[in-house]
């Protein structure tokens, strides 16, 4: 199957802090507002190229209409939000269906009144919505103020059943955890998909830059091979300035990827540029896999009830 991993810089990114804010709020409050508009004006040239190019699964990152608005904790970028379906799944449903590709969008979705998540739309060929996986794990970290904006999600792990598989779509925060990518894979998925905004704060080291962008990459390698399953990372690219001036901004590091069941890559996106990417990945290769290495079949599923606790605290019947 061609998959495509469509990596995109924002259009913000060159905007001068002391203006970010204020521009991209104003800009980009609803889905005809100019900035928001012109991002998806570029999505929709790229998804037509890789289609043009064989392309029947495409990928893309996550919160891609916008800039990284988490940076901030602001009331006013809770306007982004769109219901679910909405301007935005209108939008993504007809590419889906002139294209003729299964596609995974990454939306802020307006739930209710004061209630929002981060959710990825899965749209079949014909422009359907296949499903939906609201984003479980929210950090909050010095700019990613992710829980002041989104709640946790409320669907579990269950993969998205499409024409061209099962789709075991997760979003960035939860690709560090293996309990989400192993439920995915026990609920039969055929692939993991990861849509991700992750980069460095500019005042980190050279050298600590590396090491958290090689365990990003390393966390999810693993993940393919404990579940013998292929696994695609779309990350956004570039630097998005801080709009409250109180830190550097954030310098996305691309380097989207796609590696097989085995972890052994693929694919991967440069570090500092948007990139088309497109991958031929055999998911019949995995039940290959899974024959030589049965990590499934091993499980010591009656010993695992401990994995419910926040932490095995020592008591008395713990032994050290």
């Amino acid at each position: 199957m061609l998959v495509a991993l469509i990596q995109q810089s924002s259009l913000i990114s060159s905007v001068a802090p002391s203006r970010a804010s204020s521009d991209f709020v104003a800009g980009a409050s609803l889905s005809g507002s100019p900035l928001v508009a012109a991002h998806r004006a570029r999505l929709a040239a790229s998804i037509a190229d890789v289609a043009a190019r064989g392309a029947e699964l495409v990928v893309l990152q996550e919160l891609h209409d916008t800039p990284y608005f988490c940076q901030v904790e602001n009331v006013d970028h809770f306007d982004l939000a769109e219901p679910i379906p909405g301007p935005a799944t209108d939008f993504y449903s007809a590419l889906a269906r002139t294209h003729n590709v299964v596609l995974v969008t990454s939306l802020f979705e307006r739930r209710a009144p004061g209630l929002y998540h981060n959710t990825a739309v899965v749209f079949e060929k014909d422009g359907t919505v296949a499903g939906i996986h609201r984003k479980m794990h929210i950090p909050d970290d010095p700019a990613y103020y992710e829980k002041f904006y989104f709640t946790p999600g409320d669907l579990g792990f269950r993969p998205i059943q499409t024409s061209v598989g099962a789709l075991g779509v997760q979003v960035c925060w939860d690709q560090w955890y293996p309990e989400g990518a192993r439920l995915m894979a026990l609920a039969g998925a055929d692939i993991l998909i990861y849509p991700t905004a992750i980069g460095y704060e500019s005042g980190d080291t050279p050298e600590e830059q590396q090491r958290q962008r090689q365990a990003w990459q390393l966390v999810q390698r693993g993940h393919a091979i404990a579940n013998g399953l292929p696994v695609v990372a779309v990350n956004r690219v570039g630097h998005e300035p801080d709009p409250s001036g109180q830190t550097n901004g954030i310098q996305f590091w691309g380097t989207s990827f796609a590696c097989g069941p085995q972890g052994e890559l693929l694919a991967e996106a440069s570090a500092t540029d948007p990139e088309n990417l497109i991958i031929d990945i055999d998911l019949h290769r995995s039940e290959q896999v899974r024959r030589w290495w049965p990590f499934l079949r091993d499980r010591r599923i009656d010993s695992y009830q401990d994995l419910l606790c926040r932490f095995r605290d020592r008591g008395k019947n713990f032994k050290l």
